[in-house]
């Protein structure tokens, strides 16, 4: 039987910067250029395995947002 990786890797790093900067997953959804929705925002932030494409667009939505140059790993620990 070939073992699934685990779906929900709890908190990410995402949601405490979120917390941190005074952000709301709605200022990501409104300063996104790209279609990103709450429902990614959240799913990011409880740590819900998101692909790569996702993750890219959560990460500009959230460098646009806050002027800064985030990498992938300062959002997510997989």
């Amino acid at each position: 039987m070939i073992e699934e990786p685990a779906r929900d890797l709890g908190e990410q790093p995402m949601a405490a910067l979120l917390k941190n900067l005074g952000l709301k997953s709605h200022d990501l959804v409104a300063a996104s250029t790209e279609q990103i929705t709450h429902k990614m925002v959240a799913r990011g932030c409880k740590g819900r395995r998101l692909t790569k494409n996702v993750q890219g667009k959560l990460l500009r939505a959230l460098n646009k947002v806050a002027g800064k140059s985030l990498l992938l790993t300062d959002l997510f620990n997989y």
